[in-house]
């Protein structure tokens, strides 16, 4: 590329960068490095047709305007991109106050259910504990199913670059552990954590061989409901309650793992959640925390079709 082609594709850039920020501090829906499919949309249904402004983010330009019609698509580094943008925004008076009261609306409602002391323990509970107990460099991964929208919803991520991870969409339960395995290797001065379903401990239970034979000071929490919650959850609102092949019976999960020779701990109570979860973290070797949780079906997931 010559000198004068790179200094007109800069400029592009920066113009559709400025037209961007003047719509961002207006009403504007940025997608970045997503492909606004159907689980980022809804199924389509966020935003509406013509609802607003749409700016896409991403390095590959075959993405942008691919599922929406894109008014600005900046093709490059998404986080180059979001920078060049923050600094081209000059908010409005009023516009950072309105983010910051839905914000407080969303964990106020959080809260609530995160203190509950009702039993089985709360999912929310879970994740406000686990936040509490990790300090901000450690990596947490989420398997599909009860803990997928807990932790997308609520987990607050401190500081930049990747800490939090799940395959959302894929649907492919026993994600979190053999991910985690890898997560550890690729960043093992840091704490890292498998959060996962009962039904997920199902599908990976024979890697807890590996985490002991390769000594992985992995800490795993096992959401235990009886259940495949999700598509149990999906059941219930989609089909009339008539459930079918959702249910299972309880399993042990942290005998399971004392089998294999993992550290673990049952929690019944929700008092006794953060003491267990203390104790696994700072165990030098992998470490299993069995809770007894509230049925996805029967608790406040955040997800707009089962809470409307």
């Amino acid at each position: 590329m010559t000198t004068e082609a790179a200094a007109e594709r800069r400029d592009k850039l920066l113009g559709r960068i400025r037209l961007a920020a003047l719509w961002i501090v207006g009403a504007a829906l940025v997608f970045v490095g997503c492909r606004a499919g159907s689980v980022t949309t809804e199924r389509w249904r966020h935003p509406k047709d013509g609802a607003a402004r749409i700016i896409h983010i991403d390095v590959d330009p075959a993405v942008p305007g691919r599922n929406y019609k894109v008014d600005v698509p900046l093709v490059g580094d998404a986080r180059l991109c979001l920078s060049a943008l923050n600094e081209a925004a000059t908010a409005r008076e009023g516009d950072l106050t309105l983010v910051d009261q839905m914000k407080r609306e969303k964990f106020a409602a959080f809260d609530e259910l995160a203190n509950s002391n009702e039993t089985p323990v709360r999912p929310e509970r879970v994740v406000a504990e686990l936040q509490k107990v990790l300090d901000a460099d450690a990596t947490v991964v989420a398997d599909p199913g009860t803990p997928c929208p807990y932790f997308s919803a609520y987990y607050v991520v401190r500081g930049a670059g990747r800490r939090f991870f799940s395959n959302r969409a894929h649907g492919a339960l026993g994600y979190s552990l053999a991910a985690a395995v890898g997560a550890h290797f690729g960043r093992p001065s840091v704490k890292t954590v498998a959060v996962m379903g009962d039904g997920s401990f199902g599908f990976t239970a024979g890697e807890l061989e590996t985490l002991v034979r390769l000594k992985v000071p992995l800490l795993m929490v096992v959401i235990s409901n009886s259940t495949y919650g999700w598509i149990k959850a999906g059941q219930k609102t989609g089909f009339g309650q008539r459930y079918f092949s959702v249910d299972f019976s309880r399993t042990d999960h942290a005998r399971v793992a004392e089998a294999f020779g993992v550290k673990a701990f049952r929690v019944e109570k929700p008092e006794s959640l953060k003491p267990a979860l203390v104790a696994a973290a700072e165990y030098g070797g992998p470490a299993l925390v069995d809770v007894i949780a509230q049925p996805l079906q029967d608790a406040r997931a955040p997800v707009s079709e089962w809470v409307a």
